[in-house]
């Protein structure tokens, strides 16, 4: 899929801030860690770090935990997150080590096209790149299987357009405000979901 970035500068999409704080003690080990176990190599260290996020760290409606995080070094601290929180985490990963990385959206339904819900995941640039390459690291389970890949996408949710399905084409530098702010603002996962965006 063709991205659209919104910020033109490339180092906007290396920036820190509250949500994606990848200064902090627990996400500089982390990074440190994954990127001397793959030699300092930025497509291993990339796909590394993916898969470290999607496989350790379980997507809470999965592993039933009600805790809601949204910074990266809480949601790697904790080892609990929703998508958009996992998004998070990856980003700060990479952008750790000096790979570009954003955030991108889906818009998915129920089978019938109901109960729409703001789906989050990320894209990256890796150095001589032509373009962004979508990943989600949402975790796998029956049914979903994503991988990390430049080439073909292999996400966790292929949209279906005849249910009204959508890929947003944004890439954004921070992670969306309505999503940021329905996660902030939710003492528990119950209440996260009536808080998630419906639409963009």
């Amino acid at each position: 899929m063709q991205l659209i970035q919104e910020q033109p500068d490339l180092s906007a999409y290396l920036a820190a801030d509250d949500v994606v704080d990848h200064g902090h003690p627990v996400v500089l080990e982390t990074a440190d860690a994954l990127w001397t176990a793959t030699g300092g190599d930025p497509y291993a260290y990339a796909k590394v770090a993916f898969e470290f996020v999607r496989d350790t760290v379980p997507h809470s409606a999965d592993s039933g935990d009600t805790r809601v995080t949204w910074r990266a070094s809480d949601v790697l601290s904790t080892r609990n997150g929703i998508c958009h929180a996992k998004s998070h985490a990856l980003v700060a990963l990479l952008r750790a080590q000096g790979i570009p990385a954003g955030f991108c959206y889906q818009l998915l339904a129920d089978d019938d096209g109901t109960s729409p819900l703001v789906h989050g995941l990320i894209a990256l640039r890796l150095p001589g790149a032509a373009h962004w390459s979508r990943q989600d690291p949402r975790g796998n389970k029956p049914g979903v299987d994503a991988q990390f890949t430049l080439d073909e996408e292999r996400l966790a949710f292929p949209v279906r357009p005849d249910i009204g399905e959508v890929d947003y084409p944004e890439l954004y530098a921070a992670p969306h405000p309505a999503a940021v702010r329905a996660l902030r603002e939710s003492a528990d996962r119950p209440e996260l979901w009536r808080k998630l965006p419906t639409a963009l």
